[in-house]
């Protein structure tokens, strides 16, 4: 076994601690898969489907398995692998990887609107990316998924090499001052479903972060996508990179 959640395994197959004492399961032994189903849809996209007893985790892959720099992306409390801005993780799924080798893994939630159980997916999700040889991850979340994108780069610990939030919540990310990845915070100045003040409540959690305010923008932030799109191509990078 190999990558940042999981133990070596000694010859009975399981994670050990090296004292002989069976180690906690990683998240992605944790989901207690019951089976996983992968698909290449073109040369630069996978589709996978992980079944669980709590439902289906879907991933859906652009680049190299085997990429080291990865974004992970998490959709809002209905679940989205498009995201926002005009399918922003789409997008950022097929420049990433054409103009960086930045692969990104889109996460659609077993139970959306769950916030342990979200958090746990894209734990999971860069868990299965670990083993196939990622090792710097940025986390990205819209809404309700910015409080599972910061609780996941707390989680990655020094593997997490940012944190994006797009128009967040606050509830979730009490905990936001164990967060040690650079953080960035976007919000339309015109949410109207959570105001921008929700970002700057957050940063002050965290003690720390870079507030992006985007005039005239509603939740959705479509009519900014251009340049949200330009911006997070040239900030990922960055970070992945640092």
């Amino acid at each position: 076994m190999y990558g940042p959640f999981v133990p070596e395994a000694d010859g009975d197959g399981l994670p050990h601690d090296g004292s002989g004492a069976a180690a906690p399961r990683s998240p992605l032994e944790l989901l207690d898969a019951l089976a996983i189903e992968e698909h290449e849809v073109t040369a630069a996209l996978r589709h996978l489907e992980i079944y669980t007893m709590e439902g289906l985790l879907t991933l859906l892959w652009h680049g190299d398995v085997e990429a080291e720099r990865v974004l992970v992306t998490c959709g809002g409390g209905m679940g989205s692998l498009l995201g926002p801005a005009d399918a922003l993780y789409a997008v950022l799924g097929e420049r990433l990887w054409a103009d960086h080798g930045i692969a990104t893994v889109r996460v659609g939630y077993r139970r959306p609107n769950h916030l342990p159980r979200c958090v746990h997916d894209v734990a999971a999700a860069a868990d299965l990316s670990s083993r196939r040889g990622g090792r710097r991850f940025v986390v990205m979340g819209h809404s309700f998924g910015g409080a599972v994108a910061i609780q996941a780069g707390i989680i990655l610990a020094e593997h997490g090499a940012g944190v994006v939030t797009l128009a967040t919540q606050s509830a979730g990310c009490e905990d936001a001052a164990l967060l040690r990845a650079p953080l960035l915070l976007v919000h339309g100045d015109r949410d109207e479903i959570l105001p921008p003040e929700t970002s700057v409540v957050v940063q002050s959690l965290a003690g720390h972060g870079e507030i992006v305010l985007l005039e005239g923008e509603g939740h959705l932030l479509s009519g900014a996508a251009e340049a949200l799109r330009d911006r997070l191509l040239d900030w990922i990078p960055q970070r992945l990179d640092a």
